[in-house]
C-alpha cells in the first residue's frame, strides 16, 4: 500500500438513476484494470446481497480498490457503486463523504430522470467533481443529443464535456477511467499525513467470528495491524486485528496510508460498536472528531412481529445486525395485544421497507408480519395535565394507539413532500389526476425537451406512501420517474378512526386518516372486516367511528341451528314458542359472548 502516495489516490462514486447502467459499468471498469477476469458471467460483481441479484437493483453501496497505470504512474482507484432508488439516497449520501468526485451516469435512451436531478445536486451540494457520460448509446432508440440537450437545460454541463460509452460492450469504458484520473482531485485537500491517524467509518457489516467490520477513509496519518485505536461515539478502545482492501475481494495488508479506504476487524463484538459516521483515532491522541454524517430521518413506519412469540430473541438479534448493516432503520419495542411483542421500525421509503424484509428472510430466516405503514404526525395539545402527561406541547405520533383524546387537541400537521415527476407529454392529464386525487398541490411544471415534462407536486407522504409509485408507474405504461424530499409538517384535519365489534373498540385496527377520507376508508375496511371475521352464535355489528359519530356499519348474520327441525305437525303455537325461546337466547348470548377475532383477520388486515 506504500506504493501510492496520496497524489496517485482517487475516490469516486458511481452515481444514477435506478436500472441507468451503474453496477454494469462498475463490472467493466473492474474488468479492464485486471480486478476480475473477463467472463461472461461477470453481472453484477458488486452487488452481493440476494436481494440485489433478484431484483435487479442496487441497495447497499459497495467498494472495491483497483490498480490502473496511466501516463507510466501507477493510480489507486477507490469505486464505489451506489444505489439509485430514492429510497436509498441516505446510503448515496455517506458514500459521497469518502469521495472528491463522482461519475454521473445517464441512459442515452432514458434521458434524464428524477432521481438523476436529485443525485447530481447531492454532488454538487458536496462540491464534488462531476464527469458526465451517457451509458446505452449502442441501443437503436439511443438519442445521444437530445439527452445532452436536457443536461445542458438542466445542470449547465457543456455537450462537448459528456462522455459517450457503451458500458456492456466495454466502449468508452478506458476513457472515463482516464478522465476520472485527470479531472478528479487526490483527497490532498482533506487529508493531512503528518498527523496522528484519524479515519472516518462510512460502513459496517457483521461477521459472525469476526465481530463488526468497519469500511474507513483514513483521512490523517496511517494505521497497522497490532495498533490500539479508540472511536469517538463509545469511547472504547480496540487492537487492530486485520486491516484490508476490497478488490472487490477481501485482501488482507498490514498497514493503510492517508486517503486509502479499507476494511478493519478489532474484536467489535456488539454491532452497536460500528456506528457509520463515527471518527477512529490512535489511543491516547488528541484529535477533533470528523464531521460524522446527518443521521437518516425514517418517513415510514411499520410494526415487525415474530409469525410465533417464541422466536421473539432470535429476531432481535437479526434485527440489531441487519440495522448495522443498514443504520438508516430505526427501532423501537412495541407491544400489541392482537399480535405480541414485537418493534416498531422506521424506513426511509416502500421499497426500502419491502428489501429490509426480504433481507431478514433470506440473510437470516426470520419469518415476520409486517403491519400497515404509517407515518410520523404532529399533535399540539392543551391543558397542563396533559401536557405534563405526553411530555409537551407537541408531540409526534407515530403509532394510532398513542393518539390523544380529541378534547385534547388543538391542532394536528402531517408531513409533506415535494414531489418531482418527469413524465412524457402524453400522460400528462392522467398524472395530474392522480396527483390531484392523492390532495396534491402543484408547484411548477416545465418541457424538459419535446417530448417530455417535468413538474413538482405537494404532496401529503400519508397519501403516496402505501401505492402511488405503483398507479403512476401504471398509468404512464412504466415511463414516468418519481422522486420526493421532505419539506416538514404542514397543518391538516386528521382524525382517529376507530373499529368497533358490537360497540366494543379494536384498538389494534385503529388508523389515522385525513377527515375527507375517513368514511370511505371506514367502509372498505368494514367490508374487508365483514369478510374475514368467522361467523358467531350471535350478530355482530361491524361500525367505522370517529369519536362518537358512526361512519360506515356493516353486519355478520349469526349461524342458526333449526330448532323446529325435531317437529312433525302439531299446531303453530308450538313452533313460535320455540323461535321465541331461540331469539332470546341470541340476545342474552350477545350480551355475554365475546367476539373472538382469530390472529389471522388481524394479519391480513393489518398487513400490507
Amino acid at each position: 500500500m506504500s506504493l501510492f502516495p496520496i497524489d496517485n489516490i482517487r475516490n469516486f462514486s458511481i452515481i444514477a438513476h435506478v436500472d441507468h447502467g451503474k453496477s454494469t459499468l462498475a463490472d467493466r471498469i473492474l474488468e479492464i484494470t485486471g480486478a476480475i477476469k473477463t467472463d461472461e458471467i461477470n453481472k453484477q460483481v458488486l452487488d452481493k446481497l440476494q436481494v440485489e441479484r433478484e431484483r435487479g437493483i442496487t441497495v447497499k453501496a459497495q467498494t472495491a480498490s483497483i490498480v490502473y497505470r496511466h501516463k507510466g504512474q501507477v493510480f489507486l482507484l477507490n469505486l464505489i457503486d451506489t444505489p439509485g432508488h430514492v429510497d436509498f439516497t441516505y446510503e448515496v449520501s455517506r458514500s459521497l463523504a469518502a469521495c472528491e468526485g463522482v461519475i454521473l451516469l445517464v441512459d442515452a435512451n432514458e434521458g434524464v430522470q428524477a432521481q438523476t436531478v436529485a443525485n447530481f445536486y447531492l454532488a454538487f451540494a458536496n462540491g464534488l467533481t462531476i464527469i458526465p457520460v451517457l451509458n446505452k448509446i449502442d441501443l437503436k432508440n439511443a438519442n445521444p443529443e437530445a439527452v445532452k440537450e436536457q443536461m445542458l437545460n438542466l445542470f449547465e454541463i457543456d455537450p462537448d464535456d459528456v462522455l459517450q460509452i457503451s458500458a456492456k460492450h466495454g466502449t468508452g469504458v478506458r476513457d472515463v477511467i482516464e478522465r476520472v484520473i485527470d479531472t478528479i482531485p487526490p483527497p490532498t485537500y482533506k487529508c493531512e499525513i503528518e498527523k496522528p491517524f484519524r479515519g472516518l467509518l462510512f460502513d459496517s457489516w457483521f461477521d459472525r467470528y469476526k465481530g463488526a467490520i468497519s469500511l474507513l477513509l483514513v483521512v490523517d496519518g496511517e494505521i497497522k495491524k497490532g495498533d490500539h485505536i479508540s472511536s469517538s461515539h463509545t469511547g472504547k478502545s480496540y487492537e487492530v486485528k486485520e486491516l484490508g482492501i476490497l478488490t472487490p475481494k477481501e485482501v488482507l495488508v498490514p498497514q493503510l496510508y492517508t486517503g486509502q479506504v479499507g476494511f478493519i476487524t478489532a474484536n467489535m463484538r456488539s454491532p452497536k460498536d460500528a456506528q457509520v459516521g463515527d471518527t477512529l483515532y490512535l489511543k491516547g491522541s488528541d484529535v477533533t472528531p470528523l464531521e460524522g454524517f446527518r443521521p437518516a430521518k425514517p418517513m415510514v413506519f411499520a410494526g415487525v412481529y415474530p409469525l410465533d412469540q417464541s422466536e421473539n430473541h432470535v429476531l432481535r438479534g437479526a434485527l440489531e445486525r441487519l440495522t448495522l448493516n443498514d443504520g438508516s432503520v430505526s427501532m423501537n419495542i412495541e407491544t400489541s395485544a392482537a399480535l405480541g411483542q414485537g418493534w416498531r421500525l422506521g424506513f426511509l421509503g416502500l421499497l426500502h421497507m419491502d428489501v429490509f424484509n426480504q433481507r431478514l428472510e433470506q440473510e437470516h430466516g426470520a419469518q415476520v408480519i409486517i403491519t400497515t405503514p404509517s407515518v410520523p404526525y404532529k399533535v399540539e395539545l392543551h391543558g397542563e395535565k396533559v401536557i405534563e402527561r405526553y411530555g409537551g406541547k407537541e408531540v409526534i405520533v407515530t403509532n394510532p394507539s398513542h393518539w390523544p383524546d380529541t378534547s385534547h387537541i388543538v391542532s394536528t400537521s402531517e408531513p409533506m413532500i415535494m414531489g418531482t415527476i418527469i413524465t412524457p407529454d402524453r400522460y400528462l392529464g392522467a398524472v395530474i389526476g392522480l396527483c390531484q386525487e392523492k390532495r396534491g398541490f402543484q408547484h411548477n411544471m416545465k418541457n424538459l425537451d419535446n417530448d417530455r415534462i417535468i413538474m413538482q407536486y405537494q404532496l401529503p407522504l400519508n397519501e403516496i406512501v402505501v401505492d402511488f409509485y405503483d398507479k403512476l408507474k401504471s398509468i404512464t405504461s412504466g415511463y414516468a420517474s418519481f422522486d420526493y424530499e421532505d419539506i416538514g409538517f404542514q397543518p391538516s384535519s386528521l382524525v382517529k378512526l376507530d373499529f368497533l365489534l358490537n360497540s366494543q373498540a379494536v384498538e389494534e385496527l385503529s388508523i389515522i386518516v385525513h377527515k375527507s377520507k375517513a368514511q370511505s376508508f371506514g367502509r372498505y375496511i368494514c367490508e374487508k372486516l365483514q369478510e374475514k371475521i368467522p361467523r358467531q352464535l350471535f350478530h355482530i355489528g361491524i361500525q367505522a367511528a370517529v369519536g362518537g359519530k358512526i361512519l360506515a356499519r356493516t353486519n355478520i348474520k349469526p349461524l342458526r341451528k333449526d330448532v323446529t327441525a325435531k317437529l312433525y305437525g302439531g299446531d303453530i303455537t308450538r313452533r313460535k314458542k320455540l323461535l321465541k325461546q331461540q331469539t332470546e337466547g341470541k340476545k342474552q348470548m350477545k350480551m355475554y359472548g365475546k367476539i373472538q377475532v382469530p390472529r389471522e383477520t388481524f394479519i391480513s388486515i393489518l398487513k400490507r
